[in-house]
């Protein structure tokens, strides 16, 4: 690299980093949509197990490969050392314009959405607060990496302690006695489809709310002792966040029939006004520090990839330029925040997109997790049996959303597509 960043990041920076990043507004908003494909108590709580069982095993793969590649750029590193510029781009290409960006614009309406439930304010100026708040952690991800990890630890310990109090309220006072883990009986769901096929739909959801463990990768060139402290952070951040939704999940079972979770918009607050009546005003206010955690993490974290690429000449020059007194790449910063204030100003609406973002998302883990093979001289049989599960599990979501979802998976492929033709003209500048 011609530029330098600075080691600053601690192992408990990271981890809240890798927790924080997948602890956003999902686990708030999707059980409802996953009790509507599988109304099944066990099958309900299983999707989720299932879904913790697929990060932890990405979790181990990429923590093996960020152990041999402690360089800036994570994901991007993995796929231009195993595969070459074009796959490399493309995932950079598809962070910028899709992933990174279409979930920032959808966590900073869910923010907004949440402030409804204390103040009376209109769609514009609904819009007006997303893209304030965007500008503010912009900057203040700009002023310096210790300000982005500082504020990620904050607001993630205060959103996992919001999560232990619902948990506890579930166990303690639910009085749903009807919860059981062996109810694996699969009734007609609203879609009509196969068990197979609602599994894999269910998994969406599942994968949207633990998706985010990986931007701990993306700071390995920031971080003290990277070699160590990378892998640990990312599989002691899984492991929390997959105890603390399967906690949460069977607590919204204990609070709520699973009938009333399919048809909830909000489960977390109706969950707990069952037994608290201003359940709906705590569980917001948790939901707006939650969303506002996760969107600071995602403003601090994707940068650094558009940073790599311009370094290599694979992106605008400007990217791959440091503050000289913050020591931050703050053109990438600022660019990565005008396209969501863009995505913001036109499409108003997250509903679509958060299935193509899944679906590019869920194909570049895919193909990143296949690096373990090409890129790990020391391969061990516990190292290749979790990588080969990811993979295949990955696969299953792909092709799923493909045959369920076209209109989605279709429009990822052709953005993929047009970032191909971008590459040959970043190629031949």
């Amino acid at each position: 690299m011609s530029n330098s960043l600075k080691k600053q990041i601690s192992l408990f920076s990271l981890t809240m980093i890798a927790i924080g990043s997948s602890i956003g507004s999902g686990i708030f908003r999707t059980p409802s949509e996953i009790a509507g494909y599988l109304p099944s108590e066990g099958l309900m709580l299983l999707v989720w197990t299932l879904g913790g069982a697929l990060a932890l095993c990405g979790a181990l793969t990429f923590a093996k490969i960020a152990e041999n590649f402690s360089k800036v750029g994570g994901f991007y590193v993995y796929l231009k050392e195993a595969y070459g510029d074009l796959p490399a781009f493309l995932y950079g290409w598809s962070m910028l314009i899709v992933i990174n960006t279409g979930s920032l614009a959808a966590l900073s309406l869910v923010f907004t959405s949440y402030l409804k439930v204390f103040f009376s304010i209109s769609a514009s100026i609904e819009l007006g607060i997303a893209i304030i708040s965007i500008t503010l952690l912009t900057i203040m991800n700009i002023l310096g990496v210790k300000f982005g990890s500082l504020f990620a630890s904050i607001f993630t310990s205060a959103k996992l302690l919001g999560i232990l109090s619902v948990v506890i309220i579930g166990f303690l006072f639910g009085t749903n006695i009807d919860v059981h883990f062996t109810n694996t009986d699969f009734q007609a769901n609203a879609n009509n489809l196969s068990l197979i096929s609602a599994f894999g739909l269910a998994l969406i959801g599942v994968s949207f709310s633990y998706g985010g463990y990986q931007h701990a990768t993306f700071l390995a060139a920031e971080v003290k002792d990277a070699s160590k402290i990378v892998p640990k952070a990312l599989i002691l951040g899984i492991i929390a966040v997959c105890a603390a939704y399967l906690a949460i999940n069977f607590a919204y079972l204990k609070l709520i029939p699973i009938s009333q979770i399919v048809g909830s918009g909000s489960v977390a607050s109706d969950a707990i006004s069952t037994v608290w009546k201003l359940g709906g005003k705590f569980i917001s206010f948790l939901i707006i520090l939650s969303v506002l955690g996760t969107i600071g993490i995602y403003i601090l974290t994707a940068p650094r990839i558009y940073f790599a690429m311009a370094d290599d000449g694979l992106f605008f020059k400007k990217f791959a330029e440091i503050h000289p007194q913050y020591h931050t790449p703050f053109w990438a910063i600022i660019f990565q925040s005008i396209w969501t204030i863009l995505l913001l100003i036109f499409w108003k609406t997250f509903s679509n997109l958060i299935t193509y973002v899944v679906f590019v998302d869920t194909a570049f883990f895919l193909l990143t997790a296949a690096t373990y093979f090409k890129l790990i001289k020391n391969k061990t049989f516990f190292g290749k049996l979790t990588a080969i599960v990811f993979i295949a599990m990955c696969s299953f979501i792909v092709f799923n959303t493909l045959i369920e979802k076209p209109q989605q998976a279709i429009a990822g492929i052709i953005f993929l597509s047009i970032g191909s033709i971008f590459f040959l003209y970043f190629k031949r500048k």
